[in-house]
């Protein structure tokens, strides 16, 4: 099966240790050996992390000499963005109805204990 390419995006985000190495990514390139640092894992283990990124489209690698520097595509964010963004637009305007009929509901509230 062929996974699209929002499902492999919210697969390569689903990881918090993926997350940790976009948003140091976030900040300009860096080497595997920079990446893996903060991380309690093997060299091997942040390698497979940046292969799903990878794969995913969010990060690339370059050649510099003896190192791979790896630099963040945030392009494929955007789309999952947008389809998450459809959503957050939805459940707000049903907040906003159930908010609206939660205030008619306590203004006729507030009425009838007046008229009593």
């Amino acid at each position: 099966m062929v996974a699209d390419s929002l499902s492999t995006t919210l697969h390569a985000l689903s990881d918090p240790t993926r997350r940790a190495i976009l948003d140091r990514l976030a900040e300009g390139e860096a080497t595997v050996t920079e990446l893996a640092d903060p991380f309690d894992m093997t060299m091997p283990a942040v390698t497979k992390h940046l292969k799903v990124l990878e794969r995913a489209g969010l990060i690339e690698r370059g050649r510099d000499r003896q190192t791979r520097p790896c630099r963040l595509r945030a392009e494929p964010m955007r789309e999952a963005a947008e389809w998450i963004d459809h959503y957050r637009r939805q459940w707000e305007d049903r907040f906003d109805r159930l908010e609206r009929h939660l205030e008619k509901t306590q203004s006729k509230s507030r009425t009838k204990k007046r008229t009593k």
